[in-house]
């Protein structure tokens, strides 16, 4: 059995394996038939639909096997699929992706926990949605909204301990974006009435354009999660590590905890959750 991982993040799809009309469930002792012969209108008759109805456990094995010039995790030796219906296909060189989706799988004991599998979660993503060009152009769109609000371009003067670490990890972001993009970043102190420069959101919106489902499904996560579309980029383009992105995504988290101490439950709680959030991004990316 895979070594089990407890990577946590909220889920809106959960995604399993699907099977045909008429399958077999595996019960302790028994084997019951299921037979569907009702047209309906929803998504696709998949185990998908069956695991979220019961949130139960119903498979035994989980593995990874290479199914032509892809690689597939099983459950029973059946491929798991997208909640679309997709088979979840990888290229072959991202075997550490398929090893993650297969242990949070197998991670999971009697009851089902969608929010326990974001690498799944984000792979169906890219899957089911980035592979489309024009989602990724509205995906596009979306995220380079971020820009006027992003959260390191918004700097205060006090308290000194907020002051200290926005320029230890903002300061550094931001000069590197300007250089490496040749744009013009804009400081602000105030969220109203402020915008970036257009010529600064035309030539990251064109270095976005060439990003491919995997690059899309990760900056797509990341800027979500930080609130930073350049935090988002420059973990993309592995200008900064997982820690790096958490620790800029929490300064003002962390200035209030150097003042107040830490919150339990709360703030120990965020601090892992935003690291397995970032982490499901950064390996998607992963070619080894």
């Amino acid at each position: 059995m895979l070594a089990r991982l407890g990577l946590k993040q909220h889920l809106s799809l959960a995604c399993i394996t699907s099977s045909p009309a008429n399958f077999t469930r595996l019960i302790p002792g028994r084997a019951v038939r299921w037979q569907s012969t009702v047209a309906h209108d929803g998504p696709p008759v998949t185990e998908t639909n069956r695991a979220e109805a019961t949130m139960k456990r119903f498979w035994k094995d989980v593995g990874v096997e290479q199914r032509e010039n892809s690689l597939v995790v099983t459950l029973d030796k059946r491929a798991l699929k997208t909640p679309s219906g997709h088979t979840l296909l990888l290229p072959t060189n991202k075997p550490l992706v398929a090893t993650l989706i297969a242990a949070e799988w197998d991670g999971q004991d009697t009851l089902l926990k969608p929010h326990a599998l974001p690498m799944t979660s984000i792979t169906a993503r890219a899957i089911d949605a980035l592979n489309d060009e024009t989602t990724r152009a509205e995906v596009r769109a979306a995220l380079i909204k971020y820009l006027d609000t992003d959260t390191i371009c918004f700097f205060q003067d006090d308290p000194p301990q907020l002051v200290e670490l926005q320029s230890e990890h903002w300061e550094p972001l931001m000069n590197w974006v300007k250089t490496e993009f040749g744009v013009d970043i804009m400081k602000s102190e105030s969220i109203l009435a402020f915008s970036q420069p257009k010529e600064t959101k035309e030539r990251l919106a064109e270095v976005m354009s060439s990003f491919d489902q995997w690059e899309m499904a990760a900056m797509e996560r990341t800027t979500y999660v930080t609130k930073s579309f350049i935090i988002a980029l420059a973990l993309v383009k592995k200008h900064i590590n997982v820690e790096q992105a958490s620790l800029a995504a929490q300064v003002e988290v962390n200035s209030q905890i150097e003042r107040w101490g830490e919150v339990e439950d709360t703030h120990d709680v965020d601090y892992h959750d935003i690291r397995r959030q970032l982490a499901s991004a950064a390996c998607l990316l992963s070619t080894s």
